[in-house]
């Protein structure tokens, strides 16, 4: 008896085996970009061999799921097997018709057509997305900002979301955008800023960004039941349009700038470093521009690479001379789109004195035709004047060459030269013996200490020991 109901159940369910068919729908048959379809492959059979679908309508199938119902009708129970497919269509499409084994027999579906419409902004919507830009007409990397506001209904649930962010194709990116949030009267508001500019001349557009949002899908079933589904929408903000013109000849930048030189010090000893501070400030293209390292004659300079801060352009020079010197003044050339010019700005020169400073005079020799010309008398006329024999004069001329050669030979001031040795408190010339072998580890250990010490007031101590051993080794004096 206890087998009984089992029975029953198996001979009720042949009769549906013998006219098994299969039925082929989708749940939306318009949709928008974004929006997902569910397409059901509906059948009473008692086997079906799911389909390998990896696209549907050229758009990758999302998930797959399958659900088995068992009802009584009339007595008699009925059993329902459905597999589904989740896609996202981009375009409207004909789902083509699909042949499926049931119970061993080729069931063939019919073909189902999808409409899929643009994507468009609705105000009154859950999710509201907004893209503003404070510029439209831009010259070749002129900054401009962009601002993203996203904006969530406070009654709006969302169980998961995506977002796809707009391509910015074209254009580069300055820095990470800056985030705001706040409350506006129904809605959540978030707001991102980006500073941008343009990469090339040309139209250039900002693609919509995308906000797919899952929540909770209240509807019936195939079987006219109540189910709670999650459906994915899409919602998508507006897109923007950019004419770009080439810079103007004779300038590589762009923007509105100042500039600032100044130093920590006018009057130094020998051998002392100098610090330059050199400060652009404005909006352009920072990020493009080059050192302003100069090139000065008996000075060594040396350089830091430039540091960019908001809208301010830093770099630092250290100037190390033994003699008086001036720093050139500064200068940059950019096109202002607000002038419609090419405009140039400079700092003034600056004037160093070194203490101790040896003065180099040029020899002037003020020429007077009105005074008498002075001869000036050889030894050689001298000593013919006083009518020496030409034997005498041939072995005078003898007897000097042979000193002279003898003195080339033996090179007697040697003994008296004293070997110069290096004076390891001297930073630059030691700085400068250092720098051919700063491949080694250890010498570029005490390079970047007498660096530093050149552009910094708290000095590193230097491992003297190290420094003796490194000055042995390579044999430097």
């Amino acid at each position: 008896m206890k087998n009984l109901g089992k029975i029953i159940l198996l001979l009720s369910l042949v009769p549906s085996a013998i006219f098994a068919n299969i039925v082929a729908s989708v749940d939306y048959n318009s949709v928008s970009v974004g929006d997902t379809v569910t397409y059901s492959l509906k059948s009473d059979g008692n086997n079906i061999q799911r389909p390998m679908l990896n696209s549907i309508c050229d758009s990758n199938v999302i998930s797959t799921s399958s659900q088995t119902n068992i009802e009584m009708i009339n007595g008699q129970y009925n059993r329902t097997k459905i597999i589904s497919y989740k896609f996202m269509p981009r375009k409207s499409c004909e789902i083509k018709p699909l042949n499926v084994v049931v119970d061993g027999k080729i069931q063939r579906t019919k073909s189902i057509k999808v409409e899929v419409k643009p994507a468009t902004q609705d105000i009154n919507a859950d999710f509201v997305i907004e893209l503003k830009s404070d510029k439209k007409k831009l010259f070749v990397g002129e900054p401009f900002i962009m601002s993203m506001t996203i904006k969530q209904k406070h009654t709006a649930q969302a169980l998961d979301s995506k977002f796809v962010a707009p391509s910015m194709k074209g254009f580069w990116k300055s820095g990470e955008p800056k985030q705001e949030k706040y409350d506006d009267g129904a809605f959540s508001v978030t707001k991102l800023t980006y500073k941008l500019s343009a990469q090339r001349e040309g139209n250039l557009k900002i693609s919509p960004a995308q906000l797919a949002i899952a929540s909770r899908d209240n509807s019936r079933d195939m079987w006219g039941s109540f189910t709670q589904n999650m459906r994915w929408k899409s919602y998508f903000s507006n897109g923007l349009s950019f004419h770009v013109s080439p810079i103007p000849q004779g300038a590589k930048y762009i923007g509105n700038f100042s500039i600032n030189a100044r130093v920590d010090k006018h009057e130094i000893n020998p051998n002392e470093a100098i610090n330059v501070n050199i400060e652009l400030v404005g909006e352009g293209n920072l990020e493009d521009i080059k050192s302003f390292k100069p090139y000065i004659n008996g000075v060594s300079v040396f350089d830091e690479k430039p540091v960019i801060i908001g809208n301010k352009f830093q770099e630092k020079l250290a100037l190390v001379g033994d003699n008086d010197f001036v720093i050139p003044a500064f200068s940059l050339t950019f096109f202002n789109p607000k002038t419609k010019k090419i405009e140039t700005i400079s700092t003034k020169k600056i004037a160093i004195k070194v203490n101790g400073a040896k003065v180099h005079e040029a020899l002037k020799i003020k020429k007077n035709e009105n005074k008498e010309k002075i001869k000036v008398v050889k030894p050689m006329e001298v000593m013919i004047n006083n009518r020496l024999s030409s034997v005498e004069i041939v072995l005078i001329f003898i007897i000097g060459l042979v000193i002279g050669i003898v003195i080339m030979l033996t090179k007697p001031w040697t003994m008296f030269k004293r070997k110069e040795s290096l004076n390891i408190k001297d930073e630059k010339k030691l700085l400068i013996k250092l720098m051919p072998f700063s491949g080694d580890k250890k010498v570029q250990d005490i390079i970047n200490t007498l660096e530093y010490n050149m552009y910094h007031e708290d000095k590193k101590p230097i491992d003297k020991k190290l420094l003796k051993e490194i000055l042995k080794q390579y044999d430097i004096s």
